[in-house]
């Protein structure tokens, strides 16, 4: 069973990744400003089958590793907490591009467009660091089916994201005009979630589960 607290955690840190620019976030912008919302639209459902492969992976191999291995849920619990520092630390520090400059992208067909998508996704590496170490922070193995757990955390995530990414679709052209002339809107926004996923990072550490699992 997958308690609320579970839910809201992997949401919040759903939330706070996607708003962090990256791969997925560069490209869908980039495509919705050049090419047009019906493009990015479906960019972004390349993008969601990405995240199905990853859940799907994840699901079966987090199962089996922590049935065989138990104390592979507190290496993993360790490495998401290395890894939300790392993002918190990525969001703090100055510079960087914004993903809703103008770029120059060739007119591509529907069927490009999804596998772009895809393939962007899958080779994303906040993506899958974060199926990878970060999902099983919000497994317990003492509320039952770590598969079934994982199954319905991965949804949570899989629809943040794609509510996120949606909207900078949706909006991208507007939100490039509107960072062109405050662009300190965006270095705000990346303290903010870089305060949030420090402040998860903290709290994993100080999780006393991690010792209880491992036991």
């Amino acid at each position: 069973m997958v308690g609320m607290s579970a839910v809201l955690g992997i949401a919040a840190v759903a939330f706070g990744i996607s708003l962090i620019p990256g791969p997925n976030m560069f490209y869908l912008a980039s495509r919705s400003i050049t090419q047009g919302r019906g493009a990015g639209l479906i960019s972004l459902a390349g993008v969601a089958v990405g995240f199905g492969v990853y859940l799907g992976a994840a699901v079966a191999g987090l199962a089996a590793v922590f049935a065989v291995v138990p104390v592979a849920y507190t290496m993993l619990k360790v490495a998401g907490g290395v890894y939300l520092l790392y993002l918190a630390w990525q969001a703090f520090r100055p510079g960087g591009t914004s993903p809703f400059s103008p770029r120059d992208l060739k007119p591509a067909s529907r069927r490009r467009l999804f596998t772009m998508g895809l393939v962007t996704n899958l080779l994303n590496p906040k993506i899958a660091v974060l199926y990878v170490s970060l999902l099983p922070q919000f497994v317990k193995t003492a509320h039952g089916s770590v598969a079934l757990q994982s199954l319905v955390l991965g949804g949570v995530q899989i629809a943040i994201a794609l509510a996120v990414n949606g909207s900078i679709v949706w909006s991208a052209s507007r939100l490039s005009v509107f960072l062109a002339a405050k662009p300190r809107w965006m270095a705000l926004l990346r303290r903010v979630m870089g305060t949030v996923l420090a402040g998860f990072a903290v709290q994993l550490f100080l999780d006393p589960s991690r010792a209880a699992a491992a036991g």
